[in-house]
């Protein structure tokens, strides 16, 4: 860490590790951004532009790793909602505090291959690991999960339109939902050569996102963008490699169910409902 002088204040500069989803961002012109919400592990901040991630996660400590994070090892800054920064330019700079990236890290690491009849043995101890989410037994959740399974397009899209924003929270209940089925369907539907998953994955994620910004909150329509890319948060990249056999899926859907208050919850409902579509997918291909 080094310390400049400024004629008016001292800014800390620091180096951290981001996510490779925000690299477009953070390597485009300097521009001003805001503190759209401001917590003890964790700071959001809004970045005027047209590039998606528009909202980028800059976090320490116990903050969770959301796919368009910056880590830092440093306490972070005593910043207030709607202080000015800057991001642009290979930084971030937001009080007093200037961050440059030095590595990066893959929101989206790929599963490699999986054999269909291994996921479908491991989908029902997946089904066993049950949490509470937001939208339990909500119609629209019912048709989605139909819909995808079934290959039915006009219903999934439908359904994915009801769901975009609904809920109260920076991430909304059926947000959290969508965005854990298009990581599901894009992961495991390319690991087990489900082709009609990737597609179903592909048209959905083009339907929930033509429009996010003006439907749902900023952390939130950034957060589908990023899922519509298959990038997530390393808790849902678990359960994904645990279904495909890499790691234990028990331990890994259990941290993913304590993200949040229904937030782990909503999205393993997604990734249980992209489970079940690559799998009724396959057996008609």
């Amino acid at each position: 860490m080094t310390v400049g002088t400024h004629a008016r204040r001292v800014r800390v500069h620091v180096t951290g590790a981001a996510s490779t989803a925000v690299r477009p961002v953070l390597e485009s012109p300097r521009c001003p951004a805001r503190v759209l919400a401001a917590f003890s592990a964790g700071i959001y901040l809004e970045v005027r532009t047209e590039l998606e991630p528009s909202v980028i996660a800059v976090i320490s400590g116990a903050g969770i790793r959301l796919p368009n994070s910056l880590l830092l090892a440093t306490e972070l800054p005593h910043v207030t909602v709607g202080d000015e920064a800057y991001v642009g330019d290979g930084t971030v700079e937001v009080g007093r505090l200037s961050l440059r990236a030095r590595r990066w890290w893959d929101p989206a690491p790929p599963l490699g291959e999986v054999d269909p009849r291994a996921l479908a043995s491991l989908s029902r101890a997946f089904q066993a690991e049950r949490g509470a989410p937001g939208l339990a037994g909500h119609d629209a959740v019912e048709l989605l999960a139909a819909s995808c399974a079934s290959g039915w397009l006009l219903g999934a899209v439908t359904a994915a339109e009801r769901l975009v924003g609904l809920g109260p929270g920076l991430t909304p209940s059926g947000d959290d939902v969508l965005a854990g089925l298009l990581v599901t369907l894009r992961h495991l539907g390319a690991a087990t050569g489900v082709e009609r998953a990737v597609r179903l994955g592909g048209w959905l994620a083009a339907a929930v996102t033509f429009d996010a910004r003006t439907r749902t909150t900023p952390l939130s329509a950034t957060l589908l963008h990023c899922a519509a890319r298959g990038e997530a948060c390393p808790e849902v990249i678990a359960v994904l490699r645990g279904l495909a056999g890499r790691q234990p899926l028990e331990s890994a859907l259990r941290r993913l169910h304590g993200l949040g208050h229904t937030s782990g919850a909503d999205l393993a409902q997604g990734v249980a409902i992209g489970l079940e579509a690559v799998l009724a997918l396959g057996e008609h291909r």
